[in-house]
């Protein structure tokens, strides 16, 4: 998700072959994490990326960093979850099916849920709760846009009916993410709200961690450890020492550097998921000379991807090939892989009239690790080419206010979510953040087509050309992806292998023995 959307919410393919029968995979399955369920200790200890000073109470508005969004996991039920290989897995949700339209979808949800005063979990809970996501919208980048939440209704305590307002095919893709259903009437979070999540929070741990205990009546497979307590931590180099120090069990999104210390050490895992972290670098269209497709090209050939790779992620990830999303399972597979070509990105830069160059100011920050390192990379590699680039390092508390979606020429940040999110967020005509001014109409129509289409086969391809198109017109070059780095204690099993939000589910954590 790129950084905004992740400081926002988090981010967020039904499993049959026919949509008009579409559900998820079987209703018992109830996490993205391992099946096995080892002996259980008392507690997990988890240092996640977040701050105790912005820390949040309300699932369904702004959720800052990523320890809001696992303490939101722990306590409350979502409707559907991102599979580790990407697809839509049911939760609370066990079934989505669609009228001949795609525009009225009948959602099911479980008859065994309850929350923790005792009572049922009902389907107008459920839709109480999307709709106060709606009203949320400018605050979670209008997750529910593509439903009309005042046409829907409640048909019987396990089901109700979800409209949408065009033809919409992937309205289970729609349902991950922060989706936390509440009880209805819900509106103060000042207080413990019940849930029907797998843990209870309790009034332990102090102003640095909250501590969440087992909740034996959950539907789901039981959790393996008693106590989970979740440790907000916004410094990565302090979430790994947390972790070598013994303070905590798991420490999420630890640095590339301190990762490649600790490889030869017996006392920790190093846990790697591919493909979760993507700096893009953005051209605004709209803005010279990045509104000339020759230069956008230009700067893509000139990148040198393997040496980026290298110097900022230390070989932990893969290079790019410019698609936004390249582990959406939409994303087209075996495209070819982009190579260095200096001849014909000067070539282009004469054609585009700047055979003498441009100078041109690159805005970056430290707010992730090694975003201000590969922005100087990448200036020395453009200056190959005649761009002449000035490396901005902007404050890291402003960069996503002051920088991200207003300057020409940046550094962003993606990580993890899933091509449907991206484009909401950043590639129609009337995104709220539409970081490179990208408003071609014609692919904002084939996208709808796309998404009218029934056959699951047949709709990937059509996403997957989408992504295509924009890959060779738009306005982002994306170089390399970084795995996400996470350090565990030797023992500590059934962490979730999924990106994004999919890494929010911790239930099935447990240290053997």
């Amino acid at each position: 998700m790129h950084s905004q959307l992740r400081r926002r919410s988090a981010a967020v393919v039904t499993a049959v072959t026919l949509l008009a029968g579409c559900s998820g995979t079987a209703p018992g399955t109830a996490s993205t994490g391992t099946a096995s369920q080892p002996v259980a200790t008392d507690i997990v200890r988890y240092a996640a990326p977040g701050s105790p000073s912005n820390a949040v109470t309300d699932p369904h508005g702004l959720l800052p960093g990523e320890s809001d969004v696992v303490r939101m996991a722990l306590t409350y039920d979502v409707l559907t979850v991102p599979g580790a290989d990407g697809a839509t897995k049911p939760r609370l949700a066990t079934e989505w099916r669609p009228d001949t339209t795609l525009t009225r979808w009948r959602i099911t949800i479980r008859g065994d849920a309850t929350f923790s005063d005792g009572r049922q979990v009902k389907a107008a809970d459920a839709l109480f709760s999307l709709r106060r996501m709606g009203k949320k919208e400018a605050e979670n980048f209008g997750r529910m846009a593509m439903f009309d939440l005042d046409a829907s209704k409640a048909i019987d305590d396990t089901t109700f009916e979800l409209t949408t307002r065009k033809p919409y095919a992937e309205v289970g893709k729609a349902l991950e993410g922060a989706t936390f259903v509440v009880p209805e009437g819900s509106d103060d979070f000042g207080k413990p709200v019940p849930g029907s999540g797998p843990f209870r929070p309790t009034n332990k741990g102090g102003a640095q961690a909250v501590v969440y205990e087992r909740n034996d009546t959950w539907w789901g497979p039981k959790p393996p450890a008693k106590t989970i307590e979740v440790r907000a931590v916004p410094d990565p180099q302090a979430r790994a020492q947390a972790l070598l120090s013994g303070q905590v069990d798991l420490a999420g999104g630890v640095p590339a550097t301190l990762a490649k210390q600790q490889e030869g050490n017996s006392a920790v895992r190093l846990l790697r998921r591919p493909g979760a972290t993507l700096y893009p670098l953005v051209m605004r269209m709209d803005t010279k000379p990045f509104d000339d497709l020759r230069v956008r090209e230009a700067v893509r050939l000139a990148l040198d991807r393997q040496q980026l790779l290298d110097t900022v992620f230390l070989g932990y990830g893969e290079v790019g090939n410019d698609l936004i999303t390249p582990k959406d399972p939409t994303s087209p597979p075996n495209l070819a892989q982009p190579t260095r070509d200096l001849a014909q990105a000067r070539k282009l830069m004469a054609d585009a009239g700047l055979a003498g160059g441009v100078e041109l100011t690159l805005h970056t920050t430290t707010a992730y690790p090694g975003m201000d390192s590969a922005a100087t990379l990448i200036s020395q590699q453009l200056a190959e080419i005649g761009m002449r680039v000035k490396v901005a390092v902007e404050p890291a508390d402003t960069y996503f206010s002051a920088v991200y979606a207003r300057k020409p020429f940046y550094l962003s940040y993606l990580g993890g979510i899933h091509f449907l999110d991206v484009v909401r967020v950043t590639l129609t005509p009337d995104s709220p953040t539409n970081e490179t001014a990208w408003k071609d109409r014609t692919w904002s129509a084939d996208l709808d087509r796309a998404l009218a289409e029934p056959d699951d086969a047949k709709r990937r391809g059509l996403l997957g050309d989408l992504q295509v198109r924009l890959r060779e017109q738009g306005g982002y070059a994306i170089w390399a992806l970084s795995d996400r780095l996470d350090l565990a204690k030797a023992g500590l099993s059934g962490v979730p292998e999924g990106i994004g939000f999919a890494s929010a589910f911790i239930d099935q954590v447990s240290l053997d023995g």
